[in-house]
This record gives C-alpha cells, sequence and structure tokens, in this order.
C-alpha cells in the first residue's frame, strides 16, 4: 500500500523508534527487549518499540496512583479538565495527517478512512468528552426513615474519579479506541495506564506526545508497549488499578472478568460481536446489495460493525 509523501514528522516518528511513556520518562523495556513493527500491506518493518515487562507495567501504574493520589491533577477544576482535552483535541487536529498515516502504515486502513473515521472521530469523541467534565452532577436523596428525622438529617450523592484506569484496546482502531478509554477517564479526573495491542501501537504513542504537549501533570497518561500476555496479563492484575477497561475478543474478556471479579475491580468489557444485515421487503435491493460487500469486508470483517451475514423478509427471499 503506498502512502505518498509521507510527511518528514511522520518518518522522523518512525525512525526515532518511539519508546513508551510511564510517568515523566520516555523509557525502553526494563531489560531492553523490543518487538518488529510492521506494516501489514507490504510485511515491511517499520521500527521497533519496547517489549514491556511486568516490572515496567507495575511502574507505570505506580506513575498513575501517585498522580492521582499526590499530585494536584485530581484537584483541578471541572473547567480545567474541559480546557486540557479541547487543547489535546486542537493538537490533534493540528497533526491529523501525522496521525492517519500512523495508522494507514501500522494498520493498513486506506488514508481517506484514516483520517476521515478513525482520526476525526477521535477528535470530535474528545471535544464532547471535554464537555461532560463540567456537566457531572450529584443529587440530594429526601430521608425517610423513622429514626432519621428530615429536619436533623441531610443525604446527598457526589461522583467523584474513581482512580487508577487500566485500559486495553484491540488493534482494529487503535487511535479511536484509546480516545474513547482516555476522553472519559480525563474528563472525570482520574489516571490512565494505557496498553495498546501489539500490533499497532504507533498512534498511541504519538497521542501520549500531545498529552504532554497539551500540559497534562506527569503520571496522568501512561503508555506501555508489549504482548497481552506479559504486559495486559501484568496491568490486569495490579492491585492498584481502580478500574479495567478492555476492547477486544470474548476469550480474553471472559478472563480478564474473572480476574476483575476474584479482586473486586470494577470493568467494562467491549467484546467480540457482529451486525447481521437486515432487509426489509419494502428495501432498495438494489442499494442493499451495493453496499453489502464493502460493509462485510471493512477490517477484514474483524469489528462489530462488518456484517457476518444477511436476513432478509420472507416475502423477498426470492429475489434477494
Amino acid at each position: 500500500m503506498a502512502i505518498a509523501p509521507l510527511l518528514a514528522a511522520t518518518t522522523a516518528f518512525i525512525q526515532r523508534a518511539p519508546r513508551m511513556l510511564i510517568g515523566a520518562h520516555w523509557t525502553e523495556a526494563g531489560d531492553g527487549q523490543t518487538m518488529p513493527l510492521r506494516n501489514p500491506a507490504t510485511g515491511e518493518q517499520l521500527c521497533l518499540v519496547p517489549r514491556a515487562t511486568v516490572d515496567d507495567v507495575d511502574r507505570a501504574v505506580l506513575a498513575a496512583r501517585q498522580a492521582f493520589d499526590d499530585s494536584p491533577w485530581t484537584r483541578t477544576r471541572p473547567r480545567e479538565r474541559q480546557n486540557l482535552l479541547w487543547k489535546l483535541a486542537d493538537l490533534m487536529q493540528r497533526d491529523a495527517e501525522l496521525l492517519a498515516q500512523l495508522e494507514c502504515l501500522n494498520n493498513g486502513k486506506s488514508a481517506a478512512v484514516a483520517q476521515a473515521m478513525d482520526v476525526q472521530l477521535s477528535i470530535d469523541f474528545l471535544r464532547y468528552m471535554a464537555g461532560w467534565a463540567t456537566k457531572i452532577e450529584g443529587s440530594s436523596v429526601e430521608v425517610s426513615l423513622p429514626l432519621m428525622p428530615d429536619d436533623q438529617f441531610h443525604s446527598f450523592i457526589r461522583r467523584e474519579a474513581v482512580g487508577v484506569v487500566g485500559a486495553i484496546v484491540a488493534w482494529n482502531f487503535p487511535l479511536l479506541l484509546a480516545c474513547w478509554k482516555l476522553g472519559p477517564a480525563l474528563a472525570t479526573g482520574c489516571t490512565l495506564v494505557l496498553k495498546p495491542a501489539d500490533e499497532t501501537p504507533l498512534s498511541a504513542l504519538k497521542l501520549a506526545e500531545l498529552v504532554q504537549e497539551a500540559g497534562y501533570p506527569d503520571g496522568v497518561f501512561n503508555v506501555v508497549t508489549g504482548t497481552g500476555i506479559t504486559a495486559g496479563s501484568a496491568l490486569t492484575r495490579n492491585p492498584l488499578v481502580d478500574k479495567l477497561t478492555f476492547t477486544g475478543s470474548t476469550a480474553v474478556g471472559k478472563e480478564i472478568g474473572k480476574i476483575a471479579m476474584d479482586s473486586m475491580t470494577r470493568v467494562t468489557l467491549e467484546l467480540g460481536g457482529k451486525s447481521p444485515t437486515i432487509v426489509m421487503a419494502d428495501a432498495d435491493l438494489a442499494s442493499a446489495a451495493a453496499g453489502l460487500p464493502a460493509r462485510s469486508s471493512s477490517t477484514r470483517a474483524r469489528s462489530a460493525a462488518p456484517a457476518p451475514g444477511c436476513m432478509c423478509s420472507a416475502s423477498i427471499s426470492t429475489r434477494w
């Protein structure tokens, strides 16, 4: 797949072999191990990235824990968190072409799809979440118990940041999935450790650079690259993580769910699913048929949107 011409900034980013962000530091793996990233369209090796150890993941979680417990981050006002997310979105808009090229090279998407869908939807989502930073409200509750007279007791609910979020994302929409995890965490004052998919971490590493440039405190956003077996497992099992969020296969999601249940860690799982096409009796059959091949093969049919099958009304089954 030809992507021409590459921006000088894209080439420079790849050639300097991006490292992990842990706290304030861009770092190699503790044992020096790396893993190659390849362009799936050509097989060409793009660069080497760190292959995180368990200790590396633990350091990243500790950095996020300290940023949540000890830094000014959790005391920032909602308006400050809103403005920071807007700034991050603006920086992504500035570097939209670079981010799209990284998705093309590392994920195999076409430039048009990466720019219009992955990158622009990521930017739009962060701007949307920026608005939520100032919209999170508590509520008061009427106390109506015999031993708790209304004039002596008052009950209310206050929503607070959950703490350290451990996020693991799939390879099919690397940047968009990262932003879906990042946006709510930053809007609410949480800190985050992101483990991108083994094959596609480049856009997440660039995102980490932009988070730093936007002015977020050290440790608020951390990125560790590596395998699911080592880095992903270490992240899900770390007791300093308050919330796990995972997008990926059902099999891995079940294992994460079991780990979360054993440790009573909050967990959100977005797992394998498909969206069949349903053709109704009054549909334009030519139009429906024309759109089905592209929808069925999108992202090699490895997302929730591609249709693995089609159902139609019995009255049009012979024509369909």
